[in-house]
């Protein structure tokens, strides 16, 4: 199966959220950032992860080195300030990687 991955960092966590191509969430959780501890969350969907988007923040470098370093070779940025979000909401159905407290599963 086909999966896309979105990135979500934060300063001290990273929200991981999974679909499938018809934008079903497959995973979604919190994890501190901890590259060992997010290498492992995303281990057991190594080798169906066809992309791995991450928002294109300051803090980003350590995140995107450590990936690329543990074989992830399918990184993309996302740039915040240059997204149509009104077109990405409608296109790639925003509501699926909506985080809701009661969905998400926190360390």
């Amino acid at each position: 199966m086909k999966l896309y991955a979105g990135l979500d960092l934060h300063s001290r966590n990273t929200f991981i959220g999974i679909m499938d191509k018809e934008f079903k969430r497959v995973f979604a959780k919190q994890v501190p950032n901890n590259l060992p501890l997010i290498i492992k969350t995303l281990e057991p969907f190594q080798d169906q992860l066809q992309g791995i988007v991450v928002e294109s923040t300051y803090n980003w470098y350590w995140l995107i080195d450590g990936l690329m370093d543990a074989g992830y070779d399918c990184l993309h940025f996302a740039n915040p300030s240059a997204m149509d979000y009104t077109s990405y909401c409608t296109s790639f159905r925003f509501e699926n990687l909506k985080v809701h407290s009661e969905t998400v599963e926190k360390p």
